[in-house]
């Protein structure tokens, strides 16, 4: 059982390398190219890094800590679940800003510890969240010129 946090820290990392290596792979073979530029240069810098901590995974040359508990697993669930449907279907089908937006609040909404019943906390979340839209919209659609997924909304 000594191993568990090291196995755990094998199979995340090379579950991340996995997906690295497919969001380049996806990324490369995309037309139009310019459109494409952005994500090659990102998800190449991405695999690079994932392979490297996988490699020090399998090597054992990592400080991994005792791994995550079942506890903090269920912590994570809640966020894992909301993101998958963000990727495979929200983001299609809302529109990329639209279903970010709803994303983001789900997830700020759900783990800041601030307290639910104050219309102050809420506040705060509905202007973070309208901050991240801004962000989220002048990085992609004006400073680097990048299409996002269009549906309905946006």
């Amino acid at each position: 059982m000594t191993d568990l946090p090291r196995t755990q820290h094998i199979i995340a990392s090379g579950l991340v390398a996995a997906v690295g290596i497919w969001i380049t792979y996806v990324s490369y073979t995309q037309e139009p190219a310019d459109a494409f530029l952005f994500p090659r240069l990102i998800s190449s810098v991405f695999v690079v890094l994932a392979l490297w901590t996988f490699g020090k995974a399998i090597l054992g040359k990592t400080k991994v800590g005792n791994g995550l508990s079942r506890q903090a697993m269920l912590n994570i669930l809640p966020g894992l679940v909301i993101a998958l449907v963000f990727v495979y279907w929200a983001a299609n089908t809302l529109g990329f800003y639209t279903a970010s937006t709803i994303t983001f609040f789900i997830l700020i909404s759900l783990y800041d510890p601030a307290p639910h019943g104050e219309i102050k906390s809420w506040i705060k979340r509905l202007v973070i969240t309208a901050g991240f839209l801004a962000v989220m919209y002048g990085l992609f659609a004006k400073l680097l010129s990048v299409f996002t997924p269009r549906e309905i909304f946006f």
